[in-house]
């Protein structure tokens, strides 16, 4: 079989902005989720509302943001309002239709780490950006697409720290208030795409990259990963969803003085 003319660092962002549409309003994570939503803005659905923690609302960067501080970002946006408005009138209020979220590490349940890998909460092996906005936008957005590269060390058993809610294997007791929207439904890595059953709220892989097998995506995951009767093949990406994303990274290399491969 022929190599893709594809990295699967690309396929990833490109079916990743494929969850978007005209008209959604997108919460964006930096990296890899913000690479998709602006590929979505720039290709199919000009009309996507990216909203940004910082408090840009239809910010429209010409290149990738460095942080949720880009001053691109502002300067883009059809409106700049206060964090507390972000959270408090958008995201709370259910007005945010997809956040769009990276993690280190995952659960079957979609619950999510950005905080420590291994030790103690005091003493990691690695500790990680944090928290930011993640768990308020796992919980009350209409629906969470977790964007991230599929490994074992990735996609694990347990988590070594919950920073966002999923669906925990164990209901928390007392009277803590249920989640708003219907939580991590997707999941889009570099090997395939795992949705979530509604009635078990496990991951299971749906669909297939081209030239993947379901063996390497098993042995990539740190769990007994269920497989859909159904799975399909991911479609390829397209000469234009390329070209619109390797300009993108092409532009935000030379704006922000990086190698032209990073990302």
């Amino acid at each position: 079989m022929p190599e893709p003319e594809y990295s699967p660092r690309e396929i990833m962002t490109v079916v990743a902005a494929r969850k978007l549409h005209n008209g959604t309003v997108c919460f964006v994570g930096i990296g890899l989720p913000s690479a998709a939503a602006n590929l979505a803005r720039l290709t199919h659905a000009p009309d996507v509302v990216l909203i940004y923690e910082s408090g840009t609302i239809g910010a429209k960067p010409a290149v990738l943001p460095l942080s949720i501080g880009d001053g691109e970002l502002a300067e883009t946006a059809d409106a700049v309002v206060s964090v507390p408005e972000i959270f408090q009138y958008w995201l709370q209020g259910g007005r945010v239709d997809v956040g769009f979220l990276g993690a280190a590490q995952i659960d079957k349940f979609g619950d999510i780490n950005t905080t420590v890998i291994g030790g103690t909460y005091a003493a990691p092996r690695v500790r990680l950006p944090g928290a930011g906005g993640a768990p308020e936008i796992a919980t009350a957005s209409k629906e969470v697409v977790i964007v991230l590269k599929h490994s074992r060390r990735a996609f694990v058993e347990k988590l070594d720290f919950v920073t966002s809610s999923g669906f925990p294997a164990q209901p928390h007791g007392g009277n803590r208030p249920g989640r708003r929207g219907r939580g991590p439904t997707t999941v889009i890595s570099d090997l395939g795409i795992l949705v979530s059953d509604p009635e078990t709220r496990e991951l299971v892989l749906t669909s297939l990259h081209p030239g993947v097998t379901v063996e390497r995506v098993k042995e990539a995951t740190g769990w007994p990963l269920k497989v859909a009767s159904d799975l399909e093949v991911t479609p390829p990406p397209t000469p234009a969803d390329l070209a619109a994303l390797r300009d993108l990274h092409a532009r935000t290399a030379a704006a922000h003085g990086l190698n032209p491969g990073a990302e």
